[in-house]
């Protein structure tokens, strides 16, 4: 996933959107059955639903002049984060794992919010950078400032000495439905001023980026220099910091990714006044719930974040949250995907308490946290791989977990089975089970030798997957693995 400086997509005609429209709107809208009932057909009594395109000339002409250009001046080397190869940073923020001069100048792009000279851009258009010049539309050229950047949710906040400048008002992400009509305006490739259009691919997009990804895709052409433009709505709200494209060649495929204007809402005040951005911590790793997970744990939906690990003297600790809860709402907000329960404690005040509501062995529950600050301590996961025995129905090698090699792995338990090895096409493979793991649950009950996960899985005779808890480089998660 490249983070990107500029997008592009391909606009279809506006009478074959109103043929998807037409389509999405089924029988509310007349369809009668054909013969055979093999397919449907528009009620000819009934009136064609109309669809009106958005007017871009005259959303360009009240959004471009807000539209900014940014320059960068860059020194020195960065190491690149691994990423998968398909999705690389752009400006280097996903690029290969080595190693690489920067640029020495860079470029993307930005918009002006507050028409006192604060601009918002992506946080890899300016990371590192000793000198940013902002070019508004009407060709002047600034030094900005940076008040603040927030690498984990890429965003940036700029400001430079002027005022009464032309703004862009900020419109509500969280509103957007797939298949909304929006427009990218950057600078690809040094290109001033380029606009492009497209719709709303898919909302809340999780690419790797970090535990709040939330991101807007669009098939609004997005190339190298968009990076931080705005992704507008069609009444000229930004609804969208324009930031990564996916790509295999370094060019726009259709596929662009936007951060949503409401996460910048919640960062950019805080970037105002401190230059940095305070998260809340609940202290817990959580998981996705799989099918085979939900049955194992006797629940019947797969919505909620199920709880792999506490961490000791957090605020999930304190009041009783254990391993293998489930979290299904937190401060009145439903949990359906891990990052809701992340992105939903990170914005919470510190010092705030909050309802919890929590599945554990088949019950309701409900736990009363009260949020902690969350520091650069807390989110550093520790690295790990080891006479023992072999589990052969499962295709793993195992030895007893020693403290020297508890130390090594970096996990924090004192009992367990290390993992050795992982024979290729067994049950344990086929589960996710890495040479390294830690085991140190099996069907909830704890294990310490090869005799003890034998006895845990030979017990296991009604089909179902075993349920093992799983410790891999500082953090635990729980895998099934079918016997």
């Amino acid at each position: 996933m490249h983070r990107i400086g500029s997008y592009r997509r391909w606009a279809p005609p506006i009478a074959f959107l109103a043929i998807l429209a037409v389509l999405a709107l089924g029988p509310r809208i007349g369809f009668t059955d054909s013969p055979g009932h093999l397919w449907t057909e528009r009620n000819p009594s009934l009136p064609a639903p109309t669809v009106t395109a958005p007017n871009w000339v005259e959303i360009v002409k009240a959004v471009k002049p807000a539209v900014v250009n940014v320059t960068t001046k860059l020194t020195g080397e960065q190491d690149q984060p691994q990423m998968p190869e398909e999705f690389r940073e752009f400006f280097k923020r996903f690029g290969p794992q080595q190693q690489e001069h920067r640029p020495a100048v860079g470029r993307g792009s930005g918009f002006i919010m507050n028409g006192n000279g604060y601009i918002l851009t992506n946080n890899h258009v300016v990371d590192e950078a000793n000198e940013v010049q902002v070019k508004l539309a009407d060709g002047r050229e600034f030094t900005a400032k940076v008040v603040g950047r927030d690498p984990k949710t890429d965003i940036a906040l700029l400001k430079i000495d002027a005022a009464g400048l032309p703004v862009i008002p900020l419109g509500d992400s969280s509103a957007l439905q797939v298949g909304e009509p929006v427009m990218a305006i950057g600078n690809p490739f040094g290109l001033e001023e380029t606009v492009t259009t497209g719709i709303v691919s898919a909302t809340g997009r999780v690419i790797g980026g970090g535990p709040y990804d939330d991101f807007i895709q669009t098939d609004a052409s997005i190339n190298p220099g968009n990076s931080g433009g705005p992704l507008v709505n069609a009444k000229g709200e930004a609804i969208g910091l324009n930031s990564a494209i996916f790509t295999r060649s370094g060019g726009s495929v259709g596929i662009g990714f936007a951060v949503p204007i409401n996460m910048a809402k919640f960062v950019v005040p805080q970037l105002a006044d401190h230059g940095s951005v305070t998260r809340g911590w609940l202290g817990v790793t959580i998981q996705p719930l799989t099918a085979d997970l939900a049955k194992t744990f006797g629940v019947s939906r797969y919505d909620g974040a199920l709880v792999s690990s506490v961490f000791d003297g957090s605020p999930a600790a304190r009041i009783g949250v254990k391993s293998g809860d489930i979290i299904v709402e937190f401060d009145g907000q439903k949990i359906s995907r891990t990052t809701d329960l992340s992105r939903l404690v990170a914005a919470t005040p510190v010092g705030k308490g909050v309802t919890m509501r929590v599945i554990r062995e088949g019950k309701p529950l409900v736990l009363t946290p009260t949020i902690a600050r969350l520091t650069d301590k807390e989110e550093t996961a520790a690295a790990g791989g080891g006479a023992g025995g072999k589990h052969t129905k499962l295709g793993l090698a195992v030895e007893p977990l020693t403290p020297d090699i508890a130390r090594q792995l970096g996990v924090s338990i004192e009992h367990g089975l290390v993992v050795r090895e992982v024979q290729d096409g067994s049950p344990a493979a086929e589960a996710g089970i890495r040479p390294g793991d830690v085991i140190s649950e099996v069907d909830r009950q704890p294990v310490s030798s090869v005799e003890d996960l034998r006895r845990a899985v030979e017990k296991r005779s009604d089909g179902r997957p075993t349920l093992l808890l799983v410790h891999r480089q500082g953090s635990a998660l729980f895998l099934t693995i079918k016997s």
